[in-house]
This record gives C-alpha cells, sequence and structure tokens, in this order.
C-alpha cells in the first residue's frame, strides 16, 4: 500500500523482503537496474546495509528490524533513517517503550519487570492484582506474545506459552472500547492525527475499525487525539505512528502501545481521508508538505480478511459479497499462501451514514467463513422498520419532546422521516423536569452521530432553544398547542430566540413540515435525497392538479373535500 501512494507520485521505492514475489514488490517493477530489490529477511544486517547503499531514505514498516544495523549505517551515512533508530529502539521493546511513556507522564497503566520464573510473575500478580497481562517484550505482534492470567494456576502455562522470551506485566485495564489514533510527524516534529477510531479485535487480531468514533462524550475525540499526539511527540524521526488506546467506563484514556509505522487501524485513511496514511508517511519522510488527515466521507469501516484455514477460496467469497456492495474497496495482498490467522487483505466499506454503513458491512460479516447472526447484530444491527415504533440503533434525526402528550403531534416528523428512509430516533427530553439528560442529549448529538435535531415543545416551550444554546447542529422547533392560547405562546418561546442561538421554527403543530426540514438539511450531504424530495413535491404538485381536474368535473356543489 505504501507502494502503491508511491508510485502515484514518481517516488522510487526498493523494497527488502524475502522471494521474489513478495507483495510490495508485486506493485512495482524496478525501472533500472541499480533500483532492483532486495531478497533477504529485515533482520539480516548484510541485507539491511544492501538496501542502504541503494537508497536515500531508509523506512520500514515493521519494527522488529535489526535496530543495531541501523544504528551502525546512521554512524558512518547520511542515509536518512526514519523513524530514527532510536525511536525503533525504545518501541520494539514493550517494557522498554512502557518506560519510555511513563517518564513522558503521558497515560498508562501500572505495569512491571518479571523473570521468566512462577515466583517473579506471581509477585506480580500479588502487586498488580489479576487478571494480569503477561507480555513478551519483544517480537510480539497481532496478539502473539501476550496472556492473560486470570488464575495464580495458569502463571507455568503462561510462561510456557510465551517461549523464554523476556516478559513484563501489566495491569489488566477493564476497558470498554479500544481506541486508536493515527498521527504523522514531520522530520521537523511537526504532528497531525487523523480521526479517533474504534478497534474491534477478534482472537486478539483486529478485526474491525470503525472511523469515526461515535460517543456520547462530546470531549473524548478531541482528548484522545492530544493524548496520542503528545505521544509521538516524544520520538524522532519522521513518518506514520499507530498509537493505540484503552476507553474506560468512567471515559479515561489509557495508552495501550505504539507502532511506529503504518498501522492496521489507519487501512481505512485510504479511502475515507484526504490524504491516506501513506501517502502522509511518503510527505513526512520526504519532507514534503503533509496532508489533511480530515474524513472525506461521513462513515467509515474497514474488515480485515484473517486466513481461516489454507484455502484462499474462503477469502475470495467474502471479496465477492463485497464486490456486489455499493460503496466497497477491496485489498487483497498477493501473499503466497493462506493460513489460519494470517492477514490476506481487507475490505473498506464507506457510507453516507453509520445506518447505511451498517447496512452494507453485514452481508460481509454474514460471508466470512465463521461468521455468525449474533456478531452481524452486535456491529451491524438491522435498522429498525418503518413504523414500528422503535429508534433506529444509528440514527441521523433526533425527534425529542417535552412531554408524551406531545407524542400524537410529533408522529408526524416520524411518518415523513419513514417515507424518506431517513433513521432517526424519538424519545421525550423534558427541560425543567429532566434537565440534566437535555443537556446531556444535546452536548452528545454530534459525536453521536445525529445531523439534526426536531424538538416540540407546548407552554413554555423552552425544550428546542435549550438544546440548540448547547449543540452545533440544526434545531427545528415545533411548537405544541396546549390547552390555553391555542400553542400561539409556544410559537412565540420558540421563535423569539436570542441572537446567536438560531432555533428554525414551524407551524404550530406542524411536525410534517419539521419533517421535511430535516430532510432537506441533510439533503446538503445526502444528494440522494434532493431527487425523493423533488419527487415528494412534484406528488404534491400531482394531488392538487388533480383536485382541479375533479372541481372542473363535477363542479363545485357536488365536490366532496376530503379531511385529513
Amino acid at each position: 500500500m505504501l507502494a502503491a501512494a508511491a508510485s502515484l507520485l514518481n517516488v522510487k521505492v526498493i523494497i527488502l523482503d524475502s522471494g521474489d514475489n513478495a507483495p510490495a514488490k508485486q506493485i512495482l517493477a524496478p525501472t533500472d537496474p541499480g533500483l532492483a530489490h532486495v531478497d533477504g529477511h529485515f533482520s539480516d544486517a548484510e541485507k539491511i546495509q544492501e538496501l542502504a547503499r541503494k537508497v536515500d531514505v531508509l523506512t520500514m514498516e515493521i519494527e522488529h528490524v535489526n535496530v543495531e544495523s541501523l544504528k551502525q549505517i546512521e554512524g558512518y551515512s547520511s542515509l536518512q533513517i526514519h523513524p530514527s533508530p532510536d525511536t525503533i529502539h525504545l518501541i520494539q521493546d514493550k517494557y522498554r517503550q512502557k518506560e519510555h511513556l511513563a517518564a513522558a507522564r503521558l497515560a498508562i497503566g501500572p505495569f512491571q519487570a518479571v523473570e521468566n520464573t512462577v515466583e517473579s510473575v506471581q509477585a506480580a500478580v500479588d502487586k498488580l492484582g489479576l487478571p494480569l497481562m503477561l507480555k513478551s517484550r519483544t517480537l510480539a505482534y497481532d496478539g502473539r506474545g501476550n496472556y492473560a492470567i486470570r488464575d495464580a494456576s495458569q502463571i507455568p502455562e503462561a510462561i510456557k506459552s510465551l517461549g523464554g522470551r523476556p516478559l513484563y506485566a501489566e495491569k489488566w485495564m477493564p476497558f470498554v472500547k479500544e481506541i486508536a489514533v493515527m498521527v504523522v510527524r514531520s522530520a521537523t516534529g511537526e504532528v497531525a492525527s487523523y480521526p479517533v477510531v474504534e478497534t474491534v479485535h477478534k482472537d486478539n487480531i483486529c478485526h474491525l475499525v470503525f472511523a469515526p468514533l461515535r460517543s456520547r462524550d462530546a470531549t473524548l475525540s478531541e482528548r484522545a487525539r492530544k493524548i496520542a499526539e503528545d505521544a509521538v511527540k516524544t520520538f524522532t524521526g519522521a513518518g506514520v505512528f499507530g498509537v493505540e488506546m484503552f476507553l474506560l467506563e468512567d471515559n479515561q484514556i489509557y495508552i495501550n502501545e505504539i507502532a511506529p509505522r503504518p498501522h492496521n487501524s489507519g487501512h481505512y485513511t485510504i479511502e475515507a481521508c484526504e490524504t491516506s496514511q501513506y501517502e502522509n508517511h511518503l510527505r513526512a519522510i520526504l519532507s514534503l508538505p503533509l496532508g489533511s488527515t480530515a474524513l472525506k466521507v461521513p462513515s467509515s469501516v474497514m474488515l480485515n480478511l484473517i486466513g481461516h484455514s489454507s484455502s484462499m477460496s474462503e477469502i475470495e467469497a467474502v471479496r465477492d459479497v463485497a464486490l456486489a456492495t455499493p460503496g466497497t474497496a477491496v485489498h487483497l495482498y498477493g501473499k503466497a499462501e493462506c493460513r489460519k490467522g494470517r492477514k490476506m487483505g481487507h475490505i473498506t466499506i464507506v457510507a453516507e451514514s453509520d445506518a447505511q454503513l451498517r447496512a452494507r458491512l453485514r452481508p460481509l460479516l454474514l460471508a466470512l467463513p465463521d461468521g455468525s447472526e449474533e456478531e452481524a447484530n452486535r456491529y451491524a444491527a438491522l435498522p429498525a422498520s418503518p413504523g414500528a415504533g422503535f429508534s433506529d440503533p444509528n440514527p441521523l434525526v433526533g425527534i425529542i419532546m417535552g412531554s408524551d402528550s406531545d407524542l400524537p403531534v410529533m408522529l408526524a416528523a416520524a411518518r415523513i422521516l419513514d417515507a424518506f428512509e431517513v433513521p432517526y430516533e424519538l424519545s421525550i427530553v423534558s427541560a425543567h423536569r429532566t434537565p440534566d439528560r437535555m443537556v446531556e442529549y444535546a452536548r452528545s448529538a454530534a459525536t453521536r452521530g445525529l445531523k439534526t435535531i426536531i424538538a416540540g415543545a407546548g407552554g413554555a416551550a423552552h425544550l428546542p432553544g435549550m438544546v440548540a444554546a448547547m449543540t452545533a447542529l440544526p434545531v427545528i422547533g415545533v411548537p405544541v398547542k396546549g390547552s390555553t392560547l391555542d400553542g400561539v405562546d409556544s410559537l412565540h418561546s420558540i421563535v423569539q430566540m436570542p441572537r446567536g442561538i438560531p432555533v428554525a421554527t414551524v407551524a404550530i403543530n406542524n411536525s410534517t413540515n419539521a419533517g421535511l426540514l430535516a430532510v432537506r438539511i441533510l439533503s446538503a450531504g445526502i444528494p440522494r435525497l434532493i431527487g425523493e424530495m423533488e419527487l415528494y413535491m412534484k406528488k404534491m404538485e400531482n394531488e392538487v392538479l388533480g383536485k382541479v381536474e375533479t372541481l372542473q368535473e363535477v363542479g363545485w356543489e357536488r365536490y366532496q373535500v376530503k379531511r385529513t
């Protein structure tokens, strides 16, 4: 993927990897004998030296390289090496990495070094508690090199399974989500972060990556990006870094580990962001201007294609489902052999909304060799059926009202959204009786994925204005007719908002127009809704013209007016 990005910039790349048909070598054909790829392993010092003699800039796709060889090259050559050998030295030993992050006062969980003995690991259990994560300090990748000890009797097996490698222990972090941020760092120390994503692991291997992260905490993304950027600033050298983090139930964030390279949790950026992680890695190491890290689609997901057996046909079956699914991009890596647990490729899906994304993801999950309805329901739940009376799990519009007595009025807005197949949620949020709920609802609306809010209220009708004061989303106010004053009091309350707090107000009891206005607002980012709105308007026109024709045929004395 780095090679593909380089080819678009006319950057010549020479690959060190084993075999003439290694995946990256399949992408780039040498245009000159001096640009011939190198056949060898990334830990082979002589092969690294051979590669270094052929290039101006040396970078790596995996941190488990022979770092001593890199340091030797750095000592006698002016060759640029990114990230720096010092950074690779720090990161490739996870215990050393933890020490570095702790010294920088970054948020990490408790940890300690241990020996490969039952007594030493038991001491860590006594100090850090159970469950305990026993980890290999080096050569750990895709969950390999980790062992979760849940009972002290498992200690001997844990030590044995980690193969006699140097170890350390971490306190178990009771996370509710795993999240990640890709950060690009220039040679001059400038950093830029990509959106926060949610990562889902299966059998200790990255399975799904959802971008952007959805959360009820409006501060979460900003905090996570700052933590990631601050962490990357402590290292030297240029390139892309993957910062994996734990999100706890109280919304605290802890760094899990850092990868000094383009990362699995950033593959989605190829289709979903203005500049992919691979292009930005090249820009960084070549001292070119960093590209925008912004999302260019509302919603995206990356699905890893993991070998289930030695049969590539299982992967190809999922590929075929993806090719029949709109918004998908398939990346197969060209690896010579399919093996259980091996990453053979990935699929990225982009969509206009979270609801559309989950609908597109669902058939792919079901097509996996180990796919199940349970997993599909967990990560790609079926949408709410129109008219069923239940909120969609991935709404674009929030319909809220101050009291259940407003429901008969507000149902008309729901019917409109059903007709346009716009996912929505509907609930009661009282500005006066549940003020804390109102504040939380308004402040979390955008980060949960809502794009607009329809708020109905009668009497004092403070709900629309208060919500508008606490969210940057457009708010549409529906004055609800009460037992007195015919709803004029509600209309005046909603429409007379102070400057800077706009509420788009419709007529009394007219939530139909609120629903239509919500659709028109959404159409600014979802072009298909413009065409559907034009059809709706044409239908209204035809209805009126039909009435004109009937009136002319039967005359007004015999004309029957249909009340709705």
